[in-house]
């Protein structure tokens, strides 16, 4: 039915109620290693867990993560493709958030 249910250390991304009401509807899961994101219906991203590792989205990315088609995830950061084939990273630099040296490579994937 596209709900989630979560459980284990809440720093870790156990505890999801921060962003319960948000968990609808969701297509797919990823995680690293202390964070989980989830697609949504409607093609935004909601994540949760160790802010450090993913799950914060800072108001640019957030901006970006739009018609989001897949997630991936490495230790500690998340990239989405989205549906114009251009991708989005955010978390932990030297685990792949931030692809800004390489973005322009990133597209039609």
């Amino acid at each position: 039915d596209g709900s989630v249910v979560t459980w284990g250390y809440p720093n870790t991304g156990g505890d999801s109620s921060a962003v319960q009401d948000q968990l609808t509807n969701v297509r797919e899961i990823q995680a690293t290693e202390r964070a989980f994101a989830a697609i949504l219906a409607d093609g935004s991203v909601v994540a949760w867990g160790n802010p450090n590792a993913g799950s914060y989205i800072g108001p640019v990315i957030s901006e970006k993560l739009k018609n989001v088609q897949r997630l991936a995830a490495s230790h500690g950061a998340f990239a989405a493709i989205l549906s114009d084939g251009s991708v989005v990273s955010w978390g932990l630099h030297r685990y792949g958030g931030d692809n800004s040296a390489v973005q322009d490579q990133l597209v039609y994937l």
